[in-house]
């Protein structure tokens, strides 16, 4: 599916459901400590369905990820889709794939070296999904040696910040807005929400650099 046609179909979700991002909207703002507003949810870092099996299914928790940490993160609407049988994984490519994929995560992966010489701890990626496709994406974008990726699979973590979209009238349920922060010990000192989540504007790794 061609990028123009992703985000033709973006823009016509946008303007038919009153999908809109702005950090006026969203419940977080600068300032906001995260480990207080969402003080038991947990990501899960992205792995093979037999690593989670052996780790007994583990979960990490926010302070984990926060605390006494320098911290980029940035969500996208949409990764993969895991078509599941009890004999394989099949990735699918989502219908928004191509915006995540050749325009947002790659801003983050290029300038990796650039976050480390900054202080930055971890950049991470996080989208709400589940962390087998989360790691088959990963892997797909060879992206796993440069920055961090985390499902969030139940929503709760997007919910918490109110950073999430109700797209359920369209059968594709709860996303994420397209959004960055940059979070120390868990307090947020930048945000940048989307208007359009079609686009990748100010939640490109360019913008969050000039924040830090």
């Amino acid at each position: 599916m061609t990028g123009s046609f992703v985000k033709r179909i973006m823009k016509s979700l946008c303007a038919a459901h009153g999908m809109r991002s702005s950090s006026s909207l969203a419940k977080v703002k600068v300032g906001t400590d995260i480990l207080s507003i969402a003080p038991n949810v947990s990501l899960q870092r992205a792995r093979t369905w037999d690593q989670g099996v052996a780790s007994n299914f583990l979960t990490t928790p926010l302070v984990d990820i926060f605390k006494d940490k320098k911290v980029v993160i940035f969500g996208i609407p949409v990764g993969y889709i895991l078509e599941f049988s009890m004999l394989h994984f099949q990735v699918l490519e989502g219908a928004f794939t191509g915006v995540c994929s050749e325009e947002h995560v790659p801003t983050y992966m290029d300038n990796a070296d650039k976050f480390k010489a900054k202080g930055i701890d971890f950049v991470i990626c996080v989208a709400i999904n589940d962390p087998y496709t989360m790691n088959e994406w990963a892997e797909k974008l060879q992206g796993n040696d440069t920055i961090e990726f985390y499902g969030d699979f139940d929503g709760s973590f997007h919910r918490s910040l109110k950073l999430a979209t109700d797209l359920s009238n369209v059968l594709l349920g709860t996303r994420s807005e397209r959004w960055s922060a940059y979070v120390v010990d868990g307090v947020i000192k930048a945000l940048n929400v989307e208007e359009d989540p079609s686009v990748v504007t100010v939640s490109a790794a360019q913008t969050i650099l000039e924040q830090i």
